[in-house]
Order: C-alpha cells, then sequence, then structure tokens
C-alpha cells in the first residue's frame, strides 16, 4: 500500500494543484473580492517563477519527502502511531489532525522569531491577495518548514495516506484562502466554521499589526479560535484593508530577484517585534 501511494504522489499533487489554481483562477476574474491594485503579469510571472525555485531546491535538499517518510516510518516501525493498536480511520484523523496544528503552531513561531520573520514577512509583502500570494514563500522558509514536518513525521508515525490526504489539502485550501473571491457573506459565516475562508485569512495579511498576528490557520480554523488568535473580520473592512508590509511597496520589491534578497534588506522590524494579541470574535 505504501508504495502505491509514493508511485501515485505526484500525479494525484500536480493534478490536484493545477486544477484547483486554475478554478480559483476564474473565480477570481468571474467574482473578485476586491480591486487589484497591481497588473497581474508582474505578480503571477514573479510568484510561479518563485514556485518553481522553491520546487527545485527541495527536491535537491531533501532525499526523502514527507509521505515517503511516512511510508518508510510504517515499514519500520517509526514513530507513536506505528506503535500503538488503533483502528486505521482513527490514526489517519489523529495524524491529518496533529500535522494542522503542527502547520498552525509553525506559523506563529514564523511570526514571533525575528530571523523566521525575516524569511516569512516576504509572503506578506506581497502588494495584492490572490491565489498566487498562496504560493509565495522563500525558499528557505521552504526548507525548514519541510524539516520540521520531516520531524513531525518521523516522530507521530502516521499512515502515508495520511500525510497524502493532508499535504493534497493544505496545498488546495492554500490556493482556495488565498483568493480574491467574493463569497456571499452567509456562505462565508457558515464556511469558515469548518475551513478557513479567504475572508478570513484576508485579515492575516492586513498591515495592522493586530490584525497580522492574527488567523495563522491554513485549513482548520479551529486553533486560532481555540487558542485565542482569531479576529473575524478587519477593522477597516475588506475593500479599505491594505495589503502588505509597510516595508517593502514598490512593485519593484515584487521581482523575483528582490524577493529572493528580502530577509536581508532592512531592519526586522514589524508584525514579530509586537506581542501576540487574543481578542474575541468580533461577530
Amino acid at each position: 500500500m505504501p508504495q502505491s501511494i509514493l508511485s501515485a504522489e505526484p500525479t494525484i499533487r500536480l493534478a490536484v494543484f493545477l486544477g484547483v489554481l486554475v478554478a480559483m483562477v476564474l473565480w477570481e476574474v468571474a467574482a473578485p473580492r476586491r480591486r487589484r491594485d497591481i497588473p497581474r503579469v508582474i505578480r503571477w510571472t514573479n510568484n510561479l517563477a518563485l514556485v518553481v525555485v522553491d520546487t527545485i531546491l527541495l527536491r535537491l535538499s531533501f532525499p526523502i519527502l514527507a509521505v515517503g517518510l511516512a511510508a518508510m516510518a510504517q515499514d519500520r516501525g517509526w514513530g507513536l502511531l506505528n506503535n500503538v493498536d488503533v483502528p486505521v480511520w482513527v490514526s489517519v484523523g489523529v495524524s491529518m489532525l496533529l500535522l494542522d496544528l503542527a502547520i498552525y503552531l509553525q506559523h506563529v513561531m514564523f511570526h514571533a522569531v525575528l530571523g523566521l520573520w525575516r524569511l516569512h514577512r516576504m509572503h506578506h509583502a506581497d502588494l495584492d491577495f490572490d491565489a498566487t500570494t498562496g504560493l509565495r514563500f522563500h525558499p528557505v522558509e521552504i526548507l525548514i518548514s519541510m524539516g520540521i514536518k520531516l520531524a513531525v513525521v518521523a516522530a507521530l508515525g502516521p499512515p502515508a495516506v495520511a500525510v497524502l490526504l493532508f499535504e493534497v489539502i493544505l496545498n488546495a485550501t492554500a490556493l482556495f484562502n488565498h483568493a480574491n473571491i467574493d463569497l456571499p457573506c452567509p456562505v462565508d459565516r457558515v464556511l469558515r466554521l469548518i475551513v478557513v475562508t479567504p475572508d478570513m485569512h484576508r485579515v492575516h495579511h492586513s498591515v495592522d499589526p493586530r490584525e497580522t498576528n492574527s488567523n495563522y490557520g491554513f485549513s482548520l480554523p479551529w486553533w486560532d479560535r481555540l487558542l485565542g488568535t482569531y479576529v473575524a473580520q478587519p477593522a477597516k473592512g475588506h475593500e479599505e484593508m491594505k495589503i502588505g508590509i509597510e516595508q517593502f511597496r514598490t512593485r519593484r520589491d515584487l521581482w523575483l530577484d528582490r524577493m529572493l534578497i528580502q530577509p536581508v534588506r532592512g531592519p526586522a522590524s514589524g508584525p514579530a517585534l509586537d506581542p501576540l494579541i487574543s481578542v474575541k470574535d468580533a461577530e
């Protein structure tokens, strides 16, 4: 079973990624939530070029990725869940929940630690907010994130199928919750009870530090609510809120070369210096 999952992983992940990306782009064109300030050609070409750089570096740096490690751990009895007697469906469900919690905590860490914020702020420095923003991560952040994920997989011992499902869902929801799509308010209100919606995650990309340090979830919205980092709506509303961070506001900062050197440019000021603020649900 693990071997069949490994062989199918690239095809499954690529098919879902391309399918969701195309769907979100078409939805953004048909029903945008906010007016664009930057031409698509500038942002899309550079954000997608960054994906290519990230993918190549990841493949060159790690001989085995998360699904492969899970399959190896399953074969060799590594990790907690490979040493307890529970039904497969329980193991899959628990694994996906704990992996999602790990991503939430990692995201908080990348805001709270100055050195990590220097890397992560590149994601926040996008001057518009759409599906390609969900792909915009510094290569060094991608490598650190994969190292953390591999450590969690090794310790937890999740089924390989759980890791594959988690990875596919995480990639799909990252495209969805960064999309510039106009969901009706009643739909958004119900949907954000089970998944992070674009309106929920867009708050996280505000220049307001109180809002930047909120809504860290990528797939599940529950951790923000349980751990006090949930902000329902931006103070200025979604149409008027300012996207990005104050340090990098020019179109030239959106080019690939500037994105790659951004961690060493300027002071490490911004949200990482501010305390995480717990706020009540405004709804």
